[in-house]
């Protein structure tokens, strides 16, 4: 197995619905991916030849959490500088990506109503900045 050096973690609050959750994590993961490209590995094909798009070349492990692990877990991240990106519950209201934008950036870092973040860094830091999550069921 191998080991990867670092890690790609999302942090999702436990009471969001079903739809939510994978909503969330989609767009998350995409802000990992557009801010550190390297993560991304080649491009896939079937024995058919059929082309297929390339994905990241590690794990992305997935926890859930109440809302005060969730927040303390940005805390951490934003303290440490690692990439991150946010969702807010704001942004289930929004259709487009200006006026996500727009939502965050009306809202005091401390005062953001966070459903979700991705993290990506060392293993050991991403480690602490998840503490207290659990791996999603």
């Amino acid at each position: 197995m191998v080991r990867f050096e670092t890690k790609i973690a999302v942090v999702l609050r436990a009471d969001l619905a079903g739809w939510q959750r994978l909503n969330v994590c989609a767009f998350l993961v995409s802000g990992i991916a557009a801010a550190v490209p390297e993560l991304i590995g080649e491009p896939y094909a079937d024995a058919d030849g059929t082309k297929y798009l390339p994905m990241f070349r590690q794990p992305v492990l997935v926890f859930e959490a109440p809302a005060a692990v969730l927040t303390a877990a940005h805390t951490r991240a934003n303290t440490r500088g690692l990439p991150m990106s946010i969702f807010t519950a704001d942004l289930f209201a929004t259709g487009n990506d200006e006026d996500n934008r727009a939502a965050v950036r009306a809202v005091a870092r401390d005062a953001l109503n966070l459903v979700g973040l991705a993290v990506h860094g060392p293993r050991n830091a991403v480690d602490k900045i998840v503490k207290g999550a659990r791996m999603h069921p």
